[in-house]
């Protein structure tokens, strides 16, 4: 915390469909990301991917064996469908993963006309709870249309774990049953995602940057990241962006993961020295974050609880070496050791997210940039 001076296509909701969802809390034990915690398996993405071009592409002699894929020729067209309208609806790779994690929790990826009282089709969706007709929630584009346009509705969910953003939709007595099915959905929205045409805008769905992509970045296996490098390799950054290729760290703690996200999801909102981070996003500029605030409830979103200041936070956890940083870690420039008057943290892949100074926004730095005004780094998990 320091004080600088300085310069100060998606479809209309139909209004039977009213979801108006508070962000959530990101509970320690509820937090799921691209790592598989909560039950959730590692998926071989290529078998996956194999499997998804075998069905697509009509040949049916010889399938792959997915574990969860037990029906893939009628899986994996759902599937497609579900991404397909996605991108459509410029909806990121992220909204297309928590897609695909319902549908596969609800329906198993099939069109099913049964379910709990009225509830039918790939995500269960009710007649009687203004989801669309029975004949509308049958058709495979309605139904994932009125999911993405449930999903937009719920506030800050590109920061929400997938098994949250998944609840905050669906409303489920099984609200932490859509961890498990992350992997698989990040396999398949990667095999589905280059065998589709792009935006309607022109720009990639299947690796929208920000907080919306979680993916692997491993060619092999779901799930594998690296936090490796100083951050030059993704050139210039622009203000409250990701650069395209950014991954959060899949083989981070899971606190640090849903940390990150969360502090993800507060890009290029407007610094306010002393500002609490407690609504970033909102019209009272004391609810914005400065730079020690943006690390408390990052890590408050993840159910750990750090002191406010960066002269308190610099005694938190345990020091680090520079050349030994890991995701998650607090990195302290400016002032002195003991008394740091600035803070950011680590995301790994050479990057470093930040609330820097009086008219500046909540932004990511590199590494490489910061490393010779280092001068103290903690790990708090």
């Amino acid at each position: 915390m320091k004080k600088t001076t300085g310069a100060v296509v998606g479809l209309i909701g139909s209004g039977s469909l009213l979801l108006t969802v508070p962000i959530l809390a990101v509970g320690a034990g509820t937090a799921s990301a691209s790592c598989s915690t909560g039950g959730a398996q590692a998926v071989d993405t290529s078998a996956v991917a194999a499997q998804v071009k075998a069905i697509l592409d009509g040949d049916t002699k010889e399938t792959v064996s997915v574990p969860g894929l037990d029906d893939p020729t009628e899986q994996v067209p759902n599937a497609k469908t579900i991404q397909a309208t996605a991108v459509a609806m410029n909806i990121p790779a992220r909204g297309q993963i928590v897609a695909l994690a319902t549908a596969l929790q609800e329906s198993r990826l099939r069109n099913v006309t049964y379910g709990d009282r009225d509830s039918l089709g790939l995500f269960q969706q009710r007649p009687s709870q203004g989801w669309g007709t029975v004949n509308e929630i049958l058709d495979p584009v309605h139904s994932a249309t009125k999911f993405y346009e449930a999903l937009e509705k719920v506030s800050g969910w590109q920061s929400l774990s997938i098994t949250q953003a998944a609840q905050a939709v669906q409303r489920s007595g099984f609200r932490d049953a859509y961890a498990k099915w992350e992997p698989l959905a990040t396999a398949l929205q990667q095999g589905i995602a280059p065998l589709l045409p792009t935006a309607s805008d022109g720009s990639a769905s299947a690796s929208e940057s920000g907080s919306a992509d979680t993916g692997s970045n491993s060619p092999t296996t779901a799930g594998s990241c690296t936090a490796d490098g100083d951050g030059t390799d993704f050139g210039t950054i622009p203000a409250g962006a990701v650069p395209a290729g950014y991954k959060i760290p899949a083989d981070a703690p899971a606190k640090v993961r849903t940390a990150i996200r969360w502090a993800l999801g507060q890009l290029n909102t407007p610094y306010q020295w002393g500002g609490s981070c407690t609504n970033s996003h909102g019209s009272n500029p004391m609810g914005r974050c400065d730079c020690s605030s943006l690390m408390q409830q990052s890590y408050k979103a993840a159910g750990l609880t750090l002191t406010r200041t960066t002269y308190t936070q610099v005694k938190e956890g345990k020091a680090v070496s520079v050349d030994a940083l890991e995701p998650g870690d607090l990195v302290f420039t400016e002032g002195t050791a003991q008394v740091p008057e600035h803070v950011g943290m680590f995301i790994g892949q050479g990057l470093i997210i930040n609330a820097p100074h009086t008219g500046d926004v909540v932004r990511i730095a590199t590494l490489a940039s910061w490393k010779s005004q280092i001068l103290a780094a903690r790990r708090v998990v």
